[in-house]
């Protein structure tokens, strides 16, 4: 077996980390020095960057304009990101793409797709459900107006929680439900698009940890032309597995980042004339927290190769990404906070930046959701499909 990156893949990490390597972590916006949103829009200069570097169009086809990558090349992008908090939409741009190119219909492709592929439309989706905690899928309702062939468009009502960067965004998808109990995705305008919002849509801000903004989407009687809408019932489930190991690689990156600035501290910071990293005690709380990303890494690399090659394997897919979330919620969490304890009261100091990943941490974790619901994800998988 070959564990080894490819060249394209490769490729695709020396620029992300000419792209990210200059951003400065003390540069991000703090949440703990302003009472509301860090920022108004994304960092649209990094952005630009990341466009020049085809890092937006890793998972679109040449044939539009992309690289034609697979979902590791993504992740092994979103790493590089995470570990200096890059402020871009990078992961919820590139899995609506990839989505809106395998199922969207050939309109819908020629209208977003060129533009997503270098920048001038942002992509975002809303995936956390009414309440951050409930399928996103049953928050909204999508009812077809006249009869299946008739072009008379759909008609959406419902709400959806804590859209990630929606204030920046050209366009949204939002997955619902229909009578039939089918998932479709529906293609909506953003605050930032340049044409006309549909009557009923509204956006309301909301805060993250990050003090990044979230927008509330609320659809009363929206109506949506049929080329606007993914009708195939896999791509919601494709949408949702990317993004969930999208983010499993943010926390791996933040992690990595995290564990490196601890390092560095504990190596310099004396006590009774020794370095701390010196301390068994110290030594081994580092060790521990290298354990725990190492497990993330192997178990986020299994789902994104499942992910990228639709292998198949004992259990389905959603296993692998399971095991993957589990991990990078408790591990992300983990790390964090021994590198705060061993740095001690400088942890907290607003003039360090590892606050704010802390804060960045704590958002990721909170959006994987916690490693007991994913372990038993697991075990009602493992009842459904016995192993041996």
């Amino acid at each position: 077996m070959d564990f080894t990156f490819s060249e394209e893949q490769q490729a695709a990490v020396e620029a992300a980390r000419a792209v990210f390597t200059p951003v400065a972590p003390d540069s991000v916006p703090s949440p703990s020095l302003t009472s509301g949103a860090v920022a108004e829009d994304f960092d649209r200069a990094l952005w630009a960057r990341a466009a020049d570097a085809d890092l937006l169009s890793l998972l679109i086809t040449p044939e539009h304009g992309g690289a034609g990558l697979d979902a590791i090349a993504l992740c092994l992008v979103l790493r590089e990101s995470a570990k200096v908090l890059a402020r871009i939409p990078l992961l919820e741009h590139s899995a609506a793409a990839a989505t809106v190119e395998a199922y969207g219909g050939d309109e819908l492709k020629r209208e977003i797709l060129p533009r997503a592929a270098d920048g001038r439309v942002a992509l975002t989706v809303a995936a956390s459900g009414r309440t951050g905690h409930d399928p996103a899928e049953l928050a909204v309702t999508a009812r077809r107006e006249g009869t299946t062939g008739t072009g008379g468009g759909w008609v959406l009502d419902g709400v959806q929680t804590a859209v990630p960067w929606a204030w920046g965004a050209d366009r949204v998808l939002v997955p619902a439900h229909t009578g039939d109990g089918v998932a479709v995705l529906a293609v909506l305008p953003g605050p930032a698009g340049d044409g006309d919002s549909l009557p009923g849509l509204t956006f309301t801000e909301q805060i993250s940890t990050t003090g990044e903004r979230l927008a509330e989407l609320r659809l009363d009687g929206v109506h949506l032309d049929d080329r606007n809408l993914v009708e195939d019932p896999a791509a919601w489930p494709r949408l949702h597995d990317l993004l969930a190991t999208g983010t499993c690689a943010l926390a791996l990156g933040l992690g990595e980042g995290v564990l490196k600035m601890t390092s560095d501290y504990a190596g310099k910071r004396e006590q009774f004339g020794y370095p701390i990293a010196t301390f068994q005690a110290v030594a081994v709380q580092a060790a521990d927290r290298y354990i725990d990303l190492r497990a993330m890494e192997a178990t986020l690399w299994q789902a994104a190769w499942r992910i990228g090659t639709g292998a198949g394997g004992v259990l389905p897919l959603a296993g692998d990404v399971a095991v993957a979330k589990s991990w990078a919620s408790d591990g992300v969490r983990r790390v964090v906070q021994t590198a705060q304890h061993l740095h001690g009261g400088f942890g907290a100091d607003t003039d360090y930046p590892l606050h704010r990943y802390h804060a960045w941490a704590k958002h990721l974790e909170l959006s994987l959701g916690p490693a007991a619901a994913h372990e038993e994800t697991l075990g009602d998988l493992l009842a459904a499909h016995p192993l041996g």
